[in-house]
C-alpha cells in the first residue's frame, strides 16, 4: 500500500473512532462531511470571537489606560482598525455568523452533553490563537531589543524589555489553562469511549464470541488492554496531536507572513527544506508503525502471562510448575525485547535524521540575511527576528519530522482500537441478524403454557469447524422433566448445554428455550465475581432483593454454615476463588441458584467436587423447588434424580432412554 492510501485508511479509522463522541452518527452513516463542516465552523467562530475580543481589549484599554496601551500594545490599535475598515473584518463576521448557524442547525444531535467537547475545543483553539498572537508580538519585541542594543538606546531597551515581560506574564496563565483543558477533555472523551466499547463488548455476549474456546482463528488479542490502555492512549494522544497540528498551522500562517515580509527567498528556501526533510523522514519511518503495533501486542501478551501466573498461583505451586511457567514468561518477554531492540534501532536512525535536519536549519537564515545586512538593506534586529520566525515556521512545517516516533505509535494504537471496535460491532450485527432470522423464546416472550426447552431436528457443529457432534436431534424438556446427558469425553455434552443455554447457534434445526430469567446455567467451575460475599450469592440479581437472614439461611441449606461463622459480615470482600475450595464454590453456586429460583437449570458437572451425600442433598433441594433441569454427569447416583437420559457417542448419533435402570458406568 502506497503512503497516500495508507494515510487515507488511517484517517478513515480515526474518523470512525473519534467522530461519534463529537457528532453522533445517524442511520449508521459516517457523516464525515458534516463533521468536517462543524470543525470549520468552530474555527470560524473562534477566529471571529478572537477579533471581537481583541477589539474590546483595545477599546477598553484606550479609554481607561491610554498611556499603558500605547506602551504595551504598540501598533495594535492601528492594525485592528485596519481589519475593520477593510473587507477582512466583514468577511470574518459573515463566517462567524455562518459557523454559529451550523451549530444551531445541528443542535438536535448535540444534546445530552455533546456540546461540552465542542465548547472545550473552542476555548482551547481560542487560547492557541492568543498564544500565537503573543508569539508574533514577541518576534517584533526581540527585533527591537537587538536594535536598541546596537544603537545604545538605554531607554528604548528598557521599554522594550518591559513589553517583553508583559507578554510573558500574559502568556503564562493562558498556557496553564491550556495545559489543564486538553487533558480534561481527553479524560471526558476516554470515559465516554471506554464506556461505549465496554457496553458493546458486553452486549449480545460479544465478549464470549470474541473469546471462544478455540481462539486460534481470532485476530483480536487482549481486549482488556484495548478497552483500558489503548482507549486512554488514543484519546489523550488524539487531542494533543490535534492541538499541536492546529497550533502548527496557525504558527505557519502567522510567521510565514513575517518571514515573507523580511525576505521572500528565505521563506521559499524554508518551504523547500522542510518539504524535503519531511519526505525523507516519512519514508524512513514506515517501518516504525509496524514495529510499534507489534510492540503493543507483545507487551500485552507478556503482561497477560504474568496475570495468568498470579491467577493460577496455587495450581502452579501444587504442580511445582515454576520452571515451565518461567520458560513461558521468558519466551513472551524475549519476544517483546527482540521487537523493542529493532524498534530502538529504527528510532535511533530517525533521531539522527531529525538532529541533522535541526542542525542544518540553524544557519540557513544567516546564509540569506547576511548578504542583505552587509549591503545595509536591513537592520541588525532582522537577524534575531528572522531566526525566530524561521525557527517557528520550521517547527510547524516539521511537525511530522519531530514527532514521527510518537505518530507511529499513535497510528498503531488507532489500528488496534478501531480493529477491536469493528470486530465487536460485526459480532453484534451477526447476533442480531441471527436472532432476526431465527427468533427463539430467549428473544421473544413465550406464553406460560409453552415454556420448555424444545430442540427440533438440530445439527450441532463446532464453531469454525466442520465437525458435527450431534445430528438431527429432537427432544423436549418441559417444566416437570429432568434430563441427564451422558457419553464419552469429547462427545459434545458441554456443547449441547451451550446450545440449550443459547451460547451456540444450531447449524440446522430449531431451538426454543424459556426466557432468560427462567433459565440458569451452572458450570463445573462456578464463576466468582470481584465483590462481596453478598454479591456472590445474589449474582446476577441486585443485592437489595434479599435480606441478610435469607442469605444466611440459604448458605445453611447448601451446607456452608461455616461461611456464616467465618464471615458474619456479608459485605466483606475477599479473593473468593483462592479462599474457597472447588467444592465450596460449587455449593455457593447452588445457593445462588436457589436465590434466583429459575424454572429451568442447566448443570455441567456442577457437583463433581462434592461427595455423594452432599450431591444428593443439593439435587433434592432442586426437586423440592420443582425445578426442571438438564445435567451432565458421570456418577451412577445421578440417575435417581432424572427421568430421561440423553446418550451421545460423539459421531453424531444419540439415544433417549429412561433413567430408571440406566447404567451410567456401562453406557457412559
Amino acid at each position: 500500500m502506497n503512503p497516500l492510501s495508507a494515510l487515507r485508511v488511517q484517517l478513515g479509522k480515526l474518523q470512525r473512532l473519534a467522530q461519534p463522541y463529537f457528532l453522533p452518527l445517524e442511520d449508521g452513516t459516517t457523516s464525515g462531511g458534516q463533521f468536517l463542516l462543524l470543525v470549520v465552523a468552530l474555527v470560524a467562530v473562534v477566529v471571529g470571537s478572537t477579533l471581537v475580543l481583541l477589539t474590546a481589549v483595545v477599546a477598553v484599554s484606550g479609554s481607561l489606560i491610554p498611556e499603558l496601551r500605547s506602551r504595551f500594545l504598540p501598533g495594535v490599535p492601528q492594525q485592528v482598525a485596519a481589519v475593520w475598515n477593510g473587507p477582512i473584518g466583514a468577511i470574518l463576521m459573515v463566517l462567524t455568523a455562518a459557523g454559529l448557524a451550523c451549530f444551531v442547525s445541528f443542535r438536535s444531535r448535540l444534546r445530552q452533553g455533546r456540546w461540552v467537547p465542542w465548547v472545550l475545543l473552542g476555548v482551547i483553539t481560542l487560547l492557541i490563537l492568543v498564544i500565537n498572537g503573543i508569539n508574533v508580538g514577541i518576534s517584533f519585541v526581540a527585533r527591537n531589543v537587538d536594535n536598541t542594543l546596537v544603537a545604545y538606546d538605554r531607554d528604548g531597551f528598557w521599554k522594550t524589555v518591559a513589553i517583553y515581560a508583559f507578554c510573558l506574564v500574559l502568556a503564562l496563565p493562558i498556557r496553564a489553562l491550556q495545559s489543564y483543558l486538553i487533558p480534561k477533555l481527553g479524560l471526558l472523551w476516554r470515559e465516554w469511549l471506554s464506556g461505549r466499547l465496554l457496553n458493546r463488548y458486553l452486549d449480545h455476549q460479544v465478549y464470549y464470541n470474541l473469546n471462544p474456546n478455540d481462539e486460534s482463528g481470532e485476530e483480536i488479542d487482549n481486549p482488556d488492554q484495548r478497552i483500558s490502555q489503548d482507549a486512554a492512549s488514543f484519546t489523550g494522544t488524539s487531542l494533543s496531536v490535534t492541538v499541536e497540528i492546529l497550533s502548527a498551522l496557525l504558527t505557519f500562517f502567522s510567521f510565514i507572513i513575517v518571514l515573507w515580509s523580511i525576505n521572500a527567498s528565505l521563506a521559499l528556501l524554508l518551504l523547500a527544506y522542510s518539504a524535503g526533510g519531511t519526505a525523507l523522514v516519512v519514508f524512513a519511518s514506515r517501518k516504525l508503525v509496524m514495529l510499534n503495533y507489534q510492540q503493543l501486542k507483545l507487551e500485552a501478551d507478556f503482561r497477560y502471562g504474568l496475570v495468568h501466573i498470579r491467577d493460577n498461583a496455587e495450581s502452579i505451586a501444587f504442580y511445582r510448575g515454576e520452571q515451565q511457567e518461567g520458560k513461558e514468561a521468558t519466551r513472551r518477554l524475549t519476544g517483546a525485547i527482540r521487537n523493542y531492540d529493532k524498534l530502538i534501532v529504527w528510532e535511533a536512525l530517525i533521531s539522527v535524521i531529525q538532529r541533522s535536519y535541526d542542525y542544518f536549519s540553524r544557519f540557513l537564515p544567516w546564509l540569506v540575511i547576511a548578504p542583505l545586512y552587509f549591503a545595509k538593506d536591513v537592520d541588525f534586529g532582522v537577524f534575531g527576528q528572522a531566526g525566530f520566525a524561521f525557527s517557528m515556521v520550521l517547527s510547524s512545517v516539521s511537525y511530522i519530522v519531530n514527532n514521527i516516533d510518537r505518530l507511529s505509535a499513535f497510528s498503531a494504537s488507532i489500528s488496534r482500537l478501531e480493529g477491536f471496535q469493528g470486530k465487536v460491532e460485526a459480532l453484534s450485527r451477526e447476533v442480531i441478524a441471527r436472532g432476526s432470522a431465527e427468533p427463539t423464546s430467549a428473544d421473544v416472550e413465550v406464553p406460560e403454557r409453552h415454556r420448555s426447552i424444545l430442540v427440533s431436528h438440530v445439527d450441532l457443529v463446532l464453531p469454525r469447524s466442520q465437525r458435527c457432534l450431534i445430528r438431527d436431534l429432537s427432544l423436549e424438556v418441559n417444566n416437570h422433566q429432568r434430563l441427564l446427558v451422558v457419553g464419552p469425553s469429547g462427545c459434545g455434552k458441554t456443547s449441547f448445554l451451550r446450545l440449550v443455554s443459547g451460547l451456540w447457534p444450531a447449524a440446522a434445526g430449531h431451538v426454543e428455550r424459556p426466557p432468560l430469567g427462567d433459565l440458569m446455567f451452572i458450570p463445573q467451575k462456578p464463576y466468582m465475581l470481584l465483590g462481596s460475599l453478598k454479591e456472590q450469592l445474589c449474582y446476577p440479581l441486585p443485592t437489595d432483593r434479599f435480606s441478610d437472614e435469607q442469605l444466611r439461611h440459604v448458605l445453611e441449606q447448601v451446607r456452608l454454615s461455616q461461611l456464616v461463622s467465618r464471615y458474619p459480615d456479608l459485605e466483606i470482600k475477599q479473593d473468593w476463588p483462592r479462599l474457597l475450595s472447588l467444592g465450596e464454590q460449587q455449593r455457593l453456586a447452588f445457593a445462588r441458584l436457589l436465590l434466583n429460583s429459575p424454572c429451568f437449570v442447566v448443570l455441567d458437572e456442577a457437583t463433581s467436587a462434592l461427595d455423594v451425600a452432599t450431591e444428593s442433598h443439593l439435587y433434592s433441594l432442586l426437586s423440592e423447588r420443582d425445578m426442571a433441569f438438564v445435567s451432565v454427569g458421570h456418577r451412577p447416583t445421578l440417575t435417581a434424580f432424572h427421568d430421561t437420559v440423553l446418550e451421545l457417542d460423539g459421531s453424531g448419533a444419540w439415544r433417549l432412554l429412561p433413567a430408571a435402570g440406566y447404567d451410567v458406568a456401562r453406557h457412559g
